[in-house]
C-alpha cells in the first residue's frame, strides 16, 4: 500500500467514526425499535449491521456509476444531499406514524379498574391492564415489517463523505484504492453503529421502565421522527 493510500485510509476511517457518531440516525432508530419491540441481542445486531451495509454500498454504487460516467463532484454530492433529504423525510413519516400509532397502543392498554360483585352482596376492585393475545398480534406484524422499513430508509440515506474519499483513487485508476477505502470506511462505520446500538442496549436494560414501558412504542416513534429533523434542519 503506498503512502497516499495509507493516508486516504486513515482519513476514510476517522470521517467514518465521526459521521457515524454525530449522525444519530446510525443507531438511535436502532435502539429504540429495539427496546419497543423487545427485540433479542442477535436480531438488534444483524439488523444494525445490514442497514450499514445498505447504508454505505448505496453511497458506492452511486459513487462508481458517477466516476465512470464523468459526472463532476459537485453534481454527485448534488445527488447525494437529495437522497439525504428524501431519507430524512422517509424517517420522519415513518417516527410520526409510527409515533401516533404507539400513542393509541398505550392509551388502549391504560391501567383500569374492574368491580366485582360476590352472590353475598360483597364487592371487590381489581386493576389491570391488557396485555392480551389481541396485542401482541399486532405487535408480531409490527416487529417483522420495522426492520424491512429502517433497511429501505438506510439505502435511500447517503454517505456524503464518502464520494469525495473515492475520487482520488478513481482518478489515480487505483482498484486496490478504491477497494481499501470503501472497505476501510465501511468496516468502521459499521463497527460504530453496532457498537454504540450495543453499549446504549446493554445500559437501558439496566434500567426499568416502569410506566413509561406503556409508551415505548410511541417514544421510539418520536426518537425516529427526531433523528429524521436532525438531518433535514440540522444537516447531521
Amino acid at each position: 500500500m503506498n503512502t497516499d493510500i495509507y493516508i486516504l485510509s486513515l482519513t476514510a476511517a476517522s470521517i467514518g467514526f465521526i459521521h457515524t457518531l454525530i449522525g444519530p440516525d446510525h443507531y438511535l432508530p436502532f435502539i429504540m425499535m429495539a427496546k419497543a419491540g423487545k427485540w433479542s441481542k442477535n436480531k438488534t445486531i444483524w439488523v444494525t449491521i445490514l442497514c450499514g451495509i445498505g447504508h454505505v454500498l448505496s453511497s458506492v454504487v452511486l459513487g462508481v456509476i458517477g466516476i465512470a460516467a464523468g459526472i463532476a463532484l459537485d453534481k454527485l454530492e448534488l445527488i447525494e444531499g437529495t437522497r439525504g433529504e428524501i431519507a430524512g423525510w422517509a424517517l420522519i413519516s415513518f417516527g410520526f406514524l409510527y409515533m401516533i400509532w404507539g400513542i393509541k397502543k398505550a392509551y388502549n392498554n391504560k391501567p383500569h379498574s374492574h368491580i366485582h360483585v360476590s352472590d353475598k352482596g360483597t364487592y371487590s376492585t381489581h386493576h389491570h391492564e391488557h396485555h392480551g393475545e389481541h396485542v401482541h398480534v399486532h405487535k408480531e406484524e409490527k416487529k417483522s415489517l420495522t426492520p424491512w422499513i429502517l433497511f429501505v430508509v438506510f439505502i435511500l440515506g447517503p454517505c456524503e463523505p464518502l464520494i469525495p474519499l473515492l475520487m482520488f483513487p478513481a482518478a489515480q485508476h487505483s482498484v486496490i484504492g478504491l477497494t481499501t477505502v470503501t472497505a476501510v470506511f465501511g468496516i468502521v462505520t459499521i463497527s460504530t453503529m453496532v457498537s454504540i446500538v450495543a453499549v446504549s442496549m446493554w445500559g437501558l436494560n439496566l434500567m426499568p421502565m416502569g410506566k413509561l414501558e406503556r409508551y415505548s412504542h410511541a417514544l421510539a416513534g418520536f426518537a425516529i421522527f427526531a433523528s429524521g429533523l436532525a438531518i433535514n434542519l440540522l444537516g447531521l
